[in-house]
C-alpha cells in the first residue's frame, strides 16, 4: 500500500495525535542534527590544524549538503510508493559512519567524505521522519511538522555547545564519541519503525479515498516554485550565520573561538524556539501568514546587523533566528497540502532544497568571503529576506479549502 493511500484513508482511529512517535523523531532528529552540525561547529579548529581557506571549509559543507540536497527527493519519492519502516536505523548509521571519519581523519579529503556520509544519513532520515510525524500527527500537522523540527534546531544549536566544551579542549578524536549518541538513535528508530510498519499494516486494511491535486496544476506548480524560492531565501541567510558566524564575531569583535559557538548557540537556540512556535501559529492562522512575517518580518534586523556592535549583533541575531526559523514548518506544511499524498517526495524536496541551496550559498560565500572579507558576506546576505515579497503569490487557506 502506498504512502498517498495511508494518508487518504486516515480514519477516526488516527485523531489523536500520538505523541510519543512524534518526540521520538524530534529526540532523533535532535541527535542527527548535533552530528551534523559538529561539522560546521569545529570549522575553526579544522581551518587552524589542517590550514584550509575558506573555500575549502565552504567545500566541506557543499559536499555536507548536497550529498543530502540529491539524495534526499530520490528517497522521498521511492518512499511514497514503497515505504520502508527502518530506513531510519540505515540513516542514523551512516551518519555515525561519517562521525567516525572526522575523528580519524588524518587528511582533507578523508574530511569531505566524513561530511558526505553524514549527508546521506540524512538523506534518509529526513523524508521517513517527517513522513512518521505526518502520519502521527491526528491532523495537527503544523504542530507535528514544528515539533519534530525543533529537535533538529536544537541538535544544531547544540552541537557548537558541545563543541566548545568537549571538541575544542580534547582535540579532533573526541568527535568519535559521539557515535554513542548515533547508536542511541538507531535503537529508539527500530522501535519507531515497528510502529510505522505496524500503522502501515492497520492502514492496508482500511478502505481508501482517490488522491488528486486540490488546485490547478499551473497554480500548483507557481506555488511550489514561490516556496522552494522563499526557502532558497531562508537557507542562504541561514548558511550564512551557521558556517560564517563564527569567523565573523571572532574578526569584528575579536573574541576568542570558545566565546563565538557561545553566540553561534543564540542564533541556533533562538532559531529552535522559533521552530517550536511556527506550527502552532500555522495551525492557528494559517501557513501563509508564518511565511509572511517570518521572512519578509526580519527584514528591518538583517538589513540592521552589519551596523552593530557585538551586543547588539547578539541581539539581532536572535531576533533573526527566532523569526526566520518559524516559516519552515509552515513552508513545508503548505507545500503537503498542495500536493496530497506525496509526503516523502515533498519532505525531500524541501529538506533535500534546503540542505543544498545551504551548501552552495556555503561553497559561494565562503569565496566571496575570501576575495572581500567576511563582513562584506552579512552585507549581501542582509537583503534576502526580500524575496518574502513573493508571497502575495500563494493560494489563500481559503482557495485551497474551495478546491479541495
Amino acid at each position: 500500500m502506498t504512502d498517498a493511500a495511508a494518508t487518504a484513508g486516515r480514519t477516526s482511529a488516527q485523531n489523536n495525535t500520538v505523541y510519543a512517535i512524534i518526540l521520538a523523531v524530534s529526540f532523533c532528529h535532535l541527535l542527527n542534527d548535533v552530528m551534523q552540525s559538529l561539522l560546521a561547529a569545529i570549522y575553526p579548529m579544522l581551518k587552524s590544524d589542517f590550514g584550509l581557506d575558506f573555500w575549502q571549509i565552504g567545500l566541506l559543507t557543499l559536499a555536507f549538503q548536497v550529498t543530502a540536497s540529491l539524495l534526499q527527493p530520490v528517497v522521498g519519492i521511492y518512499t511514497d510508493r514503497r515505504p520502508l519502516p527502518y530506513s531510519l536505523t540505515v540513516g542514523m548509521g551512516c551518519s555515525m559512519v561519517g562521525l567516525m571519519l572526522l575523528a580519524v581523519a588524518h587528511d582533507y579529503w578523508m574530511l569531505v567524505i566524513g561530511a558526505c556520509c553524514i549527508g546521506i544519513g540524512s538523506s534518509i532520515f529526513h523524508p521517513e521522519s517527517s513522513r512518521v510525524a505526518r502520519l502521527a500527527s491526528g491532523g495537527r500537522f503544523g504542530l507535528a511538522q514544528s515539533l519534530f523540527q525543533v529537535g533538529g534546531n536544537f541538535g544544531q544549536a547544540l552541537g557548537p555547545l558541545l563543541a566548545a566544551f568537549i571538541v575544542v579542549p580534547v582535540g579532533q578524536g573526541s568527535v568519535g564519541w559521539f557515535s554513542v549518541a548515533a547508536l542511541l538513535g538507531m535503537v529508539i528508530l527500530w522501535q519507531v519503525g515497528n510502529w510505522y510498519a505496524a500503522y502501515r499494516r492497520d492502514a492496508a486494511k482500511r478502505p481508501v479515498a482517490p488522491v488528486s491535486l486540490t488546485l490547478p496544476r499551473r497554480k500548483v506548480v507557481l506555488a511550489l516554485v514561490v516556496l522552494t524560492m522563499l526557502t532558497f531565501s531562508k537557507n542562504i541567510y541561514m548558511a550564512s550565520i551557521s558556517s560564517y558566524y563564527t569567523f565573523y564575531v571572532i574578526e569584528r569583535f575579536d573574541v576568542s573561538v570558545q566565546a563565538s559557538q557561545y553566540l553561534l548557540f543564540v542564533f541556533l537556540g533562538a532559531a529552535a524556539l522559533g521552530t517550536v512556535l511556527g506550527g502552532p501559529i500555522g495551525d492557528r492562522f494559517g501557513a501563509k501568514f508564518v511565511i509572511w512575517f517570518s521572512i519578509l518580518g526580519i527584514l528591518p534586523f538583517t538589513l540592521a546587523l552589519p551596523y552593530m556592535d557585538l551586543f547588539w549583533t547578539v541581539v539581532l541575531s536572535g531576533v533573526i533566528g527566532l523569526v526566520l526559523a518559524s516559516a519552515f514548518p509552515a513552508i513545508v506544511v503548505f507545500a503537503q497540502e498542495l500536493v496530497p499524498g506525496r509526503v516523502g517526495m515533498i519532505a525531500g524536496i524541501f529538506f533535500g532544497f534546503a540542505f543544498g541551496m545551504g551548501g552552495i550559498a556555503a561553497a559561494v560565500l565562503g569565496v566571496v568571503a575570501d576575495a572581500k572579507g567576511i563582513e562584506y558576506v552579512y552585507w549581501i546576505c542582509s537583503f534576502l529576506p526580500l524575496l518574502g515579497l513573493l508571497t502575495i503569490f500563494l493560494p489563500s487557506a481559503k482557495q485551497l479549502r474551495a478546491a479541495g
